[in-house]
């Protein structure tokens, strides 16, 4: 089969397009051809050598979606042909294998390149909001880079779940008013204001309940400042840096906060099973009624992966940059 794999860390020039064996389904797993996949943070990182967690791979690729092509083992509730979508490893591909108890079925009413931009951001964004996070109906939360794969799906299930007052910052008004077309209630440019001061207007001086961040240490003073007492921070990612100087510890116990922070990529085969399963029950009915959706940046082919890298690391996508195999569906 046809693979996407880097032999040595690098720029987007080491992503190669490589024969390799198909795998073979092991007990309880399912063999996928693969239609569509998509580009995540944790590619870009893992690429340039920089994942401390993730072992040594040449492979990349942590969702897919397709059609399965044989059950392994063991397995009951599928069949060949049946469509599926989850998270995976080696997911650039023609085919791959997944857990059959972390498959997804794919909504009728969505196609491959749409169901590949759901795994990774919908089940980060709902781990992120409720598991860790405990977002309750009508609590508020600003989520940081709005716009991004991870942040148009946290916007929409906070407002389709909770009903919640969604503030986010985006670093230009295109991606701001896309936010507020999903439903963020209030949009913060990052470059042209202090977001914390914005929050503190918007809320009344009151601050948020919730606070998802993917930017880290450079913005860990501002978040403090943005949280509400008894405020909850949930830290996913470290784009501004993971160390930070001079932190008063003070600053949390005066307000009661509570820091948690979370990678997805490298939990537990059982708990992103558990996270699939209840992503499945509760949210995807809302993608088969159109009350939510993926929303889809730029597809490439597979063979042009490397142009996907690069739109990503120039942060130039509103959404989930996506890759199909073949003909595009």
């Amino acid at each position: 089969m046809k693979a996407i794999v880097v032999e040595q860390p690098g720029g987007p020039e080491v992503l190669q397009l490589a024969d390799i064996p198909v795998p073979t389904p092991s007990e309880g797993e399912l063999l996928v051809r693969v239609k569509a996949g998509a580009i995540n943070r944790t590619d870009i990182l893992a690429r340039k050598g920089a994942v401390a967690y993730k072992k040594a791979t040449s492979r990349l690729g942590v969702e897919m979606a397709g059609f399965v092509d044989s059950v392994g083992p063991g397995v009951t509730g599928w069949q060949a042909g049946d469509r599926v979508m989850g998270l995976v490893t080696g997911g650039y591909a023609e085919y791959a294998v997944i857990p059959a108890n972390r498959a997804m079925r794919i909504p009728d009413n969505l196609g491959f390149v749409e169901a590949a931009a759901i795994p990774e951001v919908f089940l980060t964004a709902y781990q992120t909001l409720y598991w860790i996070g405990r977002l309750q109906e009508g609590e508020s939360v600003l989520i940081h880079a709005g716009a991004s794969g991870v942040g148009t799906a946290a916007i929409q299930l906070a407002k389709r779940v909770s009903k919640a007052t969604v503030i986010v910052t985006a670093g230009s008004e295109e991606k701001l008013a896309f936010c507020k077309e999903l439903g963020a209630d209030h949009g913060i440019n990052y470059k042209k204001a202090p977001f914390e001061e914005e929050v503190a207007r918007i809320t009344d001086g009151r601050g948020v309940n919730l606070i998802l961040d993917f930017i880290g240490a450079s913005y860990w003073k501002q978040n403090i400042q943005s949280a509400c007492v008894d405020g909850r921070l949930v830290l996913i990612g470290i784009l501004g840096g993971s160390e930070i100087a001079g932190v008063d510890l003070f600053d949390l116990m005066a307000k009661r906060l509570q820091v948690t922070g979370t990678l997805l990529t490298p939990r537990s085969d059982e708990y992103k099973a558990a996270l699939s399963q209840e992503l499945a029950a509760r949210i995807l009915p809302l993608f088969a009624a159109g009350e939510i959706r993926p929303i889809v940046d730029k597809a490439y082919p597979l063979e042009n992966i490397r142009e996907a890298h690069e739109r990503m690391e120039a942060n130039q996508n509103i959404g989930k940059i996506v890759f199909y195999v073949g003909e595009q569906e």
